[in-house]
């Protein structure tokens, strides 16, 4: 008895093209699918970091604006200078009793803060000594902290800088990723709050609120994409780096209140 083979039969060449092609398929999904995942990632936590820098600049200078003008019981109150000071697209320079303003290539803008100094009013040092926005302990009766916003000259990443009394003259970054400070101010009985360079010297100790706006800036440069944002006068623009931005703002009232016209 003769027992019949199988037939074996082979691929075809257009089965063969057809399983490639829908193979390359599925590659081209899954890779286009991990890109879009990991672009997804990479824009949240950009998000992410913009928004935790502007909230700690908007928390040190809200702070220290709530602070102007602050006076311990017992202290010397004869120094006349100024407890509120701001510059338009500059910083702060000179000294406390007569500050002028030096620009920025940054077009930042600059507002130095006044207080009375105790250990309750700021962070004391080890040895019981009030201190200024940098830790450093600061002679005389007075904190005077001035911020401002420029590109590092090390890693020329912009950032928020403070110059503390405790080390006149020498300002130090503070947080990573901010590039322009916007600064408006509140007279007292004024409808709308005005620029810095519209303020008289007179008319500094009648400040009732800041409005701080903080122009903050992803780290990844992007080749091809130029993002749109709003910065912090309105104005829409284009990103030419290709990096992130977003503007921040706050609202903050001095709680010492301004001297009686």
């Amino acid at each position: 008895m003769t027992i019949p083979r199988k037939t074996q039969r082979g691929h075809t060449l257009l089965e063969l093209a057809i399983s490639a092609a829908l193979g390359m398929l599925i590659v081209i999904a899954t890779i286009s699918l991990y890109r879009g995942q990991r672009l997804a990632y990479d824009r949240a936590t950009e998000s992410a970091r913009l928004r935790e820098a502007a909230s700690n600049a908007l928390d040190l200078i809200a702070q220290q604006v709530q602070m102007a003008r602050f006076m311990p019981a017992g202290l010397d109150a004869s120094d006349a200078s100024t407890a509120l000071f701001g510059c338009s697209s500059g910083r702060p320079v000179g000294s406390d009793a007569a500050p002028t303003c030096e620009t920025l290539s940054s077009r930042s803008d600059g507002i130095l803060i006044r207080y009375g100094a105790d250990t309750i009013s700021t962070w004391p040092s080890s040895s019981g000594s009030p201190t200024d926005c940098l830790g450093q302990i600061s002679a005389g009766e007075r904190i005077t902290n001035r911020y401002y916003a420029k590109a590092s000259s090390s890693t020329v990443e912009p950032e928020l800088y403070c110059e503390g009394s405790g080390k006149p003259g020498t300002g130090q970054p503070m947080v990573e990723g901010i590039e322009r400070l916007r600064i408006g101010y509140w007279l007292q009985g004024a409808p709308l709050s005005v620029d810095a360079a519209a303020i008289s010297k007179d008319r500094w100790p009648f400040v009732t609120a800041v409005d701080v706006c903080v122009l903050a800036r992803g780290d990844t440069p992007s080749a091809t994409a130029r993002p749109r944002y709003v910065d912090c006068d309105g104005v829409s623009a284009v990103s030419a780096d290709g990096r992130v931005r977003q503007a921040f703002r706050r609202r903050v009232a001095l709680r010492n209140g301004p001297e009686q016209p």
